[in-house]
Parts: structure tokens; C-alpha cells; sequence
């Protein structure tokens, strides 16, 4: 595994990691493992933002609206410039597996190649609000499986970064992903991540290869009980919500 030259930027970073594998893996499982896209010093720098509630919109209590146990805070805009990167040079990576899919399955939305003209389509919809979020786990905590919709206009793709560091701040929370493929069993499908990785995903639905061409299947998100400690996740969503 490379190491994180100190001298790129976020965008440098996420130009030079590997793409065809990343695209791979999203078509096989729906979701793919990124390694080292934050440093330990980035990754803290976020989980120390989060006491800090002028920087958010809303607070949700998940236990209040049934989402599980835990908490998670969106940003306000303007975003942090290290969440806004992130969003910022991911999706342009993102966009030719998400316009495939969407012509493998039938849809007809195509979307642009920077994300400030798909931000665009969303505000004038209506579909204001800023996703990206950083979500706070403890002991017993949990995120019940989902998917992150908000409003018309959906990007298919989302990424999670995992900011703390697993068998030292938490056991348990392994980010858990199901797909249900139509007269089938759900499958099950468990990222294991490192304090700094992230996971691509798929947000609602993918197209999967049959005997006959591509069928649609539908997936949810979630993560497993917190064991002990404390874990945070910083969430990219491309998609703003109404």
C-alpha cells in the first residue's frame, strides 16, 4: 500500500487512485474499498469538528425517528474545504459509472461532468439543503439499514470515510451493505475499513448482468452495533435534499 505523499492535494489524491479497480469492484458488489484517502491527521481534524454546531444545519437523534441508535450532524454551507474537495473531485470519477448504469437499467438521467452543474440541477428543483454529514456512534449504537434519497434529483453514488480507527477507538460498526435481486435471497456484503479509508457505494440501485442483460437490484446501507468506544464517519452525498 502507497503511502500519502504530504505534498498532494485532495484532488491529486483522488486522481491517483485506482480507478479501474474502484469501477470494478462497483460493478461486481455495488460498492468498493478505497484505502488511505485521508491521512490520521485529516481524519481527526474532521471528528473534532463535530462539537462544533455553527458549522451544521441540523442534528438528527436517530433513535427519535427510527433510524437506529447514534447521532449525525449535516453541514451548512459553505461546506469545510476538506468535505467540499472531497465532493468535489470524487464525483467527476463517479460519473461515467453512473451514467452507465443508469443506460444499463433504462433511466434516462444522464448527469454533467462537474459536480457545481449538478449541484445546479438540484437548486433549481428546489433541492437546496447540503448532504454531506458526519454521523457519531457509541456503545450500542447502530445505523439501521437505508438508503439516503432527499428529493428528485439522486446521484447513485456515495462515499463514506471512515475517521476513527477500528480495535483501538471502537469494536463492531462494520459498514454493512444488502443487495435483493429480484426471487432471490438478499445478499449481504461487509466492508471492512481502516481509520482514514473510504467505501464507495451504490445509494439505492444497480444493474447486474443476467442470461437475458442488465436487471435492476436494489441495496441499503447500514452500520453493525458498536461493541465499545466510539466511532466517527464522515459521509460524501452528491445529491442535495429539499
Amino acid at each position: 500500500m502507497n503511502a500519502i505523499a504530504p505534498t498532494q492535494t485532495i484532488g491529486q489524491r483522488v486522481d491517483a487512485l485506482d480507478w479501474p479497480r474502484i469501477e470494478h469492484d462497483l460493478d461486481q458488489y455495488g460498492c468498493a474499498a478505497v484505502p488511505q484517502l485521508l491521512t490520521p491527521r485529516e481524519c481527526d481534524a474532521l471528528s473534532a469538528l463535530y462539537p462544533r454546531d455553527a458549522l451544521y444545519r441540523s442534528r438528527i437523534v436517530m433513535a427519535r425517528h427510527g433510524f437506529g441508535r447514534g447521532e449525525y450532524k449535516y453541514f451548512a454551507y459553505p461546506l469545510p474545504p476538506l468535505v467540499d474537495g472531497l465532493r468535489g473531485s470524487l464525483y467527476p470519477h463517479l460519473v461515467p459509472v453512473a451514467n452507465r448504469w443508469n443506460r444499463a437499467m433504462g433511466i434516462d438521467v444522464r448527469y454533467p461532468p462537474e459536480h457545481t452543474d449538478f449541484i445546479r440541477r438540484c437548486h433549481d428543483a428546489g433541492q437546496l439543503r447540503p448532504t454531506p454529514l458526519i454521523l457519531q456512534y457509541g456503545e450500542g449504537d447502530y445505523n439501521c439499514l437505508h438508503q439516503d434519497l432527499y428529493g428528485e434529483h439522486v446521484f447513485p453514488l456515495q462515499v463514506a470515510v471512515l475517521l476513527s480507527e477500528p480495535g483501538r477507538d471502537f469494536t463492531g460498526g462494520e459498514f454493512v451493505m444488502t443487495e435483493q435481486r429480484p426471487r432471490m435471497q438478499s445478499r449481504a456484503e461487509v466492508v471492512p475499513l481502516a481509520k482514514g479509508d473510504a467505501v464507495v457505494f451504490t445509494v439505492n440501485s444497480r444493474p447486474v448482468q443476467g442470461t437475458r442483460g442488465p436487471y435492476r437490484v436494489n441495496l441499503r446501507h447500514g452500520v453493525s452495533r458498536l461493541r465499545s468506544g466510539h466511532r466517527h464517519t464522515v459521509g460524501i452525498i452528491f445529491h442535495d435534499a429539499l
